[in-house]
């Protein structure tokens, strides 16, 4: 409870050692054990538990332990044995495919992936398993369309395939597709060029089985993250930085599930071990700033921002991460210029799909600075760059519509960004205001309620969705959605909600 989860395993696994036959007592000290990232006590406990109790982590953990002491046919029996929620095919087809292509049988690597249960392996880890495969053996012609597939459909991870790719290639001595795999890459680019044109690899290549086997659960770690629909994977995490400790992208997002779960100190440690030269060093300063800024220690985000910014070879992503910083600490008038800095990185480096997101960010730190003219120009530039994107118009539209500017161009556009976008919680409350703004109430409120559908932590549509049901006479269920909207807001908005708590809508507290 206090956070101490290395002494909690101790502790634990002392109880459990006194107590050999509680094998859920020593269940839990493992799951301890292998959440505070000590292997060596969790591989102790684990021989304590029947087979049938192992939890997933634990025999993932006895797989990895093999792997990395190089006996991957000893791995394949605890993929398959059955523990406390069913056997662990799912991670059987790399595991087959790299120890084969480790001893230089690629093919028959690829039979293992080929022979694989239907569903046993997202296609998408599929298409790069045989993409590095194919590049462990100089097959760069034939790596390449596996390659392409695999950047398509990395989501969050492109960027670290991209360099694992660029790696592959450069290593088979196909420098041109190492080049061709990173352009377009954005923010980075420039610096992976150079990189690859001196012959130096970036160390982020998956050229074996115990670095393919961390990236397989990495990548399953981040999906279920992004679901959201268990507990956070801290220990899948664990088990992928045990296996391939240099993983940063492992450690990355284990700092950010650590960090969740009110373990800053650990996850600020964690990332700290990454070296200054990795790679992915810029993932990494992102994750330190952005957990520092979460716990409101914005003095120290800023001096890592700021420090990054201020170097020989920093990028479009220090400027851009020093605007970050400064917005958050309402330096809204510095932002801007950090934001220019990197508007002026991607011009020169020629990075056209970045260049619209900068300009968006620096028009948002114009407009907070309470500079809406020269906001308006700025997203006028990136509107001519990007004229389809949705929140360059959604931005555009709701400054104009907050400011009573050209109220019919300014819902149109709002309307064009919610046909292009209509997922998005934050366009649809921008329609919902701006109908509200135009008299159409009831259209607003229906209109509101989707928004607050679609992203019910969001505070401004809660506050935009009280003033409307308040206008229409459904009081009740106004002050409800303002209560709703006071969960999270905060400074402005959060005084205007109390006051219409108080005493209910009027001009004085009614939302922009």
């Amino acid at each position: 409870m206090n956070g101490d989860h290395s002494r909690a395993a101790q502790l634990l696994a002392s109880l459990a050692e006194s107590q050999p036959g509680q094998a859920d007592l020593s269940k839990k000290a493992l799951l301890e054990a292998i959440g505070a990232g000590q292997m060596d006590l969790a591989l102790k406990l684990v021989r304590k538990v029947p087979l049938t109790k192992l939890p997933t982590d634990a025999r993932l953990l006895l797989v990895a332990d093999e792997i990395r002491r190089g006996h991957p046919e000893r791995a394949q029996p605890w993929l398959t044995v059955k523990g406390d929620n069913g056997a662990l095919t799912l991670r059987l087809p790399p595991v087959g495919a790299w120890a084969a292509a480790d001893h230089g049988y690629i093919d028959q690597g690829f039979e293992v992936l080929d022979q694989a249960p239907q569903n046993s392996l997202p296609s998408a880890l599929a298409v790069e398993t045989r993409a590095f495969i194919l590049l462990k053996g100089k097959r760069t012609a034939e790596a390449e369309s596996y390659a392409r597939r695999a950047v398509g459909a990395a989501g969050a991870r492109e960027q670290r395939l991209r360099f694992a790719l660029a790696d592959g290639f450069l290593e088979a001595g196909d420098r041109q597709r190492a080049l061709m795999i990173i352009q377009g890459m954005g923010d980075g680019e420039a610096a992976a060029r150079q990189r690859i044109l001196a012959g130096k690899s970036s160390g982020q290549a998956i050229d074996n089985l115990p670095k393919a086997f961390g990236e397989v659960l990495t990548a399953f770690s981040a999906d279920l993250t992004r679901m959201q629909r268990a507990a956070p994977p801290i220990g899948l995490v664990q088990v992928a930085r045990y296996v391939n400790p240099q993983n940063s992208s492992a450690t990355a997002l284990l700092a950010l599930l650590l960090a969740g779960q009110h373990r800053s100190a650990e996850a600020l440690g964690l990332l700290r071990t990454v070296p200054a030269n990795d790679a992915l060093i810029a993932n990494v300063r992102d994750t330190q700033v952005r957990i520092l800024a979460d716990d409101k220690r914005l003095d120290e985000a800023y001096q890592i921002a700021a420090s990054a910014a201020a170097g020989p070879n920093a990028d479009l992503g220090d400027y851009s991460r020093l605007g970050d910083v400064l917005q958050s600490m309402k330096r809204h008038g510095a932002a801007a210029d950090a934001y220019g800095r990197a508007i002026a990185f991607a011009q020169a480096e020629g990075l056209k799909s970045e260049l619209w997101r900068q300009l968006l960010l620096r028009a948002g730190a114009l407009e907070d600075a309470g500079r809406w003219p020269e906001a308006k120009l700025i997203l006028r530039q990136a509107l001519a760059i990007a004229p389809e994107e949705p929140l360059l118009l959604n931005f555009m539209g709701y400054g104009q519509l907050e400011r009573g500017e050209n109220m019919d161009s300014a819902e149109a556009m709002i309307r064009k960004a919610s046909a292009l976008d209509p997922d998005n919680g934050s366009i649809t409350d921008s329609l919902g205001w701006a109908q509200f703004k135009r008299g159409k109430v009831s259209e607003a409120i229906a209109t509101l309620q989707q928004a607050a559908e679609k992203d019910p932590d969001e505070p401004e549509i809660q506050e935009h969705l009280g003033d409307a049901l308040y206008k229409s006479g459904r009081r009740y269920e106004a002050r409800f959605a303002w209560n709703a909207a006071l969960v999270t807001a905060e400074d402005e908005m959060a005084a205007r909600v109390k006051a219409k708590l108080a005493s209910g809508l009027t001009s004085a507290n009614a939302a922009p």
